[in-house]
């Protein structure tokens, strides 16, 4: 069995109208749910063994303040406003031997992974983390997923989601808005 966890970037900063998208970094709101989703992670035994993580500042910043010691880190381009294919291309390309993989990186294509990872039958849901799914990914979101195959065999419906937590979730965080 092995564990996906997609991570949306925490929420960015746009009060410097000269940073091009790429260099732009994390507010304080996003640096204060970044820290507490690591805590989150922590606590529920969330460790990957590996992270691809987009090479945004962003996401960077949003990796650090994680402090996901020991992990593996690749910082990867080509994740970068990733399409789903994209991002599933990159997750193919993992060692089998990963049994944690977590990737960090942008909507819309993050969640576009997700829900074709849920498949169709989970979207059909009326309650749980499926639900949610559905109804958006806001920034500093944790999707964890489980398969029952290799990373190269991720695909629509192949994953069985377990978790779905959004920084509003945490209760440090339970007031702000997405």
């Amino acid at each position: 069995m092995k564990q996906l966890l997609l991570l949306r970037h925490a929420k960015s900063s746009w009060d410097d109208p000269a940073l091009s998208d790429h260099a732009r970094g994390l507010n304080p709101r996003g640096r204060r749910a970044a820290a507490a989703m690591g805590q989150a992670m922590a606590a529920a035994g969330l460790r990957p063994a590996m992270v691809l993580v987009s090479s945004a500042r962003r996401t960077l910043q949003t990796l650090d303040l994680l402090r996901l010691d020991g992990a593996k880190v690749e910082v990867l381009d080509t994740l970068y406003l990733a399409s789903p294919d994209a991002l599933l291309d990159a997750v193919a390309m993992v060692p089998e031997e990963v049994a944690s993989l977590m990737v960090v990186a942008h909507n819309p294509g993050l969640h576009e992974l997700a829900v074709r990872l849920a498949g169709k039958a989970a979207l059909a849901a009326s309650e749980g983390p499926a639900l949610r799914l559905n109804e958006g990914y806001p920034t500093g979101t944790l999707t964890e997923f489980s398969l029952a195959t290799s990373w190269d065999a991720a695909g629509p419906g192949g994953a069985s989601m377990r978790r779905f937590l959004a920084p509003r979730d945490l209760p440090e965080l339970a007031d702000s808005v997405d």
